[in-house]
């Protein structure tokens, strides 16, 4: 069972900055055997995803997946369902071994994360832009029941261009739930181009902040960064907060950083090597 309330020692920083490059190689290998998937927009959220589960954030028991006063983690950017198949499986819910069997037929590796059929997988998403209101949902359940878990959803910053995101937005804002943290995987780039050629990033922070979140702009590539900004979240008490995590979309391997082009697209097998060795 996690759920540490301190800041990351040297070593302990050492040792999560080796598990992020091991997911990052997880994620490129379970996606080239697939030959389908998302890992660019995988690769981008390692360091959050590690910082939440194994830096001591997230309070999670996956003996008892369904421990009612568990944290909740959704992946509102299901498509990155790689990475947290990842964590999941390096956490316990699952054998390792089943990361072998992402996107086959019968497989509960779904290519968007099917909470039906897989512990440790608070929400079924993948149509983007519900992730927030679930959390949502979530986080007030909590107040009715008068539990004191944490409710974490992650969200893409193209996926933010959805309206039903601003809408739980102005509601968690009007409630004051101070139990729920959006973090924005800001990494600049969605299916087909920048975001900066739909809408302006640089808007982000005056944005949440006038909807009434309490916002804070993080590194997120630097885990003790993240992991501080985490915790800070965390202990909030008053009103929702938001991280905007500026990260590398591909990040650790030079020919699929910044791409749009690899968005939604395995690394072949033949280029697969020179992209593990980049990660070595």
């Amino acid at each position: 069972m996690t759920g540490r309330e301190r800041g990351l020692a040297p070593a302990e920083r050492e040792r999560l900055e080796a598990l992020a490059r091991e997911l990052r190689r997880e994620v490129l290998i379970m996606t080239s055997e697939a030959g389908s998937g998302h890992p660019t927009s995988s690769m981008s959220a390692v360091e959050i995803m590690v910082a939440l589960y194994f830096g001591g954030v997230l309070r999670y028991d996956p003996a008892r997946p369904t421990w009612p006063d568990r944290d909740r983690f959704i992946l509102s950017k299901g498509h990155a369902a790689p990475i947290l198949y990842a964590v999941l499986a390096e956490a316990g819910y699952f054998p390792r071994d089943l990361l072998r069997t992402l996107r086959r037929i019968g497989s509960p590796l779904e290519g968007h994360p099917n909470m039906r059929r897989l512990p440790g997988v608070e929400a079924s998403t993948g149509s983007l832009g519900q992730g927030l209101s679930i959390g949502l949902g979530h986080a007030l359940a909590a107040r009715l029941d008068g539990r004191d878990y944490q409710v974490f959803v992650l969200l893409g910053d193209g996926e933010i261009e959805e309206g039903q995101v601003w809408e739980a937005a102005m509601a968690a804002a009007q409630w004051r739930v101070h139990n729920l943290v959006a973090i924005v995987d800001h990494n600049g780039y969605q299916q087909t181009s920048p975001v900066s050629a739909v809408t302006d990033p640089r808007a982000y922070v005056e944005k949440w902040r006038a909807f009434g979140w309490h916002v804070s702009e993080v590194n997120g590539h630097d885990l003790a960064a993240v992991h501080e900004a985490l915790r800070f979240a965390k202990a909030y008490r008053d009103g929702p907060v938001c991280i905007i995590a500026h990260t590398v979309k591909g990040k650790g391997v030079s020919f699929l950083e910044r791409d749009f082009t690899w968005h939604g697209r395995a690394v072949p097998r033949d280029r697969l090597q020179a992209a593990l060795e980049e990660l070595a």
